[in-house]
C-alpha cells in the first residue's frame, strides 16, 4: 500500500506539487455516505443516486431513515484537499448488499476507508468491518451523529463491533464539512502510522 502509486489519480499539471491519495467511504445501507462526501467535496460530487422504487420494500429498512427517497447504486465521487499539500479523492460505496459486488473495485488503490455507522443500526455495520479487515484496508469508525446526537460513545461502539483497538473510532456529523475533513485527516493518520509499522 504504497501511497506514491495513487499519483496515477492527478490529472490536473497545477497538482504536480502535491500529493494525491484514494479513500473509500462506505457503511451499510443510509448511514450518510453521500452526505458525507457532499459535505466535504470541493468539487461538486458525482453521484449515482437513483430513486428508490417498490422494488426495495421489504428489502431495505427504512424506518430510521423514513425520508429517505434516493440510493447510491454505484458510487459516489469527491475530491478535497488538505493543508499539508495532500488531495484525497474520496469514492463512496453503495450501501444495500446487491451492489455490494462494485466494492472489489472501488477499493483498488485505496490506503484506506472510512466506515460510517449509525448506532440505531449498528448490525448493518458488521458486514463493512469485516469486508475492509478481511481485505486487509486501514479503516477508522465514523460514528454518524443523526440529529448531532450520540448516544453511544466510542468505547461503547468498540465493544459492540468487537473491533481491533487499534481501529481508530471517532464521532463525526456527516453534514459538517469540519467534522468530515476530520475524519478524514485522521484516517490518512492511521493508514500512515498502518503503512510506516509494516516497514
Amino acid at each position: 500500500m504504497d501511497f506514491a502509486s495513487s499519483d496515477r489519480l492527478r490529472d490536473d499539471p497545477a497538482d504536480a506539487a502535491m500529493t494525491s491519495v484514494k479513500i473509500v467511504v462506505a457503511g451499510g445501507f443510509g448511514v450518510g455516505k453521500t452526505t458525507f462526501v457532499g459535505s466535504v467535496s470541493e468539487i461538486t460530487p458525482l453521484t449515482t443516486e437513483a430513486v428508490m422504487t417498490a422494488a426495495s420494500d421489504g428489502v431495505d429498512d427504512l424506518s430510521h431513515v423514513p425520508d429517505k427517497t434516493t440510493t447510491t447504486v454505484a458510487m459516489d465521487f469527491g475530491r478535497v484537499t488538505l493543508d499539508a499539500g495532500l488531495i484525497l479523492y474520496l469514492f463512496g460505496t453503495p450501501g444495500q448488499h446487491r451492489f455490494w459486488f462494485m466494492w472489489d473495485d472501488l477499493i483498488q488503490g485505496a490506503i484506506g476507508a472510512v466506515v460510517l455507522v449509525d448506532t440505531r443500526r449498528l448490525a448493518d455495520s458488521f458486514p463493512a468491518v469485516d469486508y475492509f479487515e478481511n481485505a486487509g484496508v486501514p479503516f477508522l469508525i465514523g460514528i454518524n451523529g443523526f440529529h448531532g446526537r450520540f448516544p453511544h460513545d466510542a468505547g461503547d461502539v468498540q465493544d459492540a463491533l468487537s473491533v481491533n483497538p487499534g481501529v481508530p473510532i471517532i464521532q463525526c456529523d456527516a453534514r459538517r464539512r469540519a467534522s468530515t475533513k476530520n475524519a478524514l485527516i485522521s484516517l490518512v493518520q492511521h493508514a500512515m502510522a498502518t503503512q510506516l509499522s509494516m516497514r
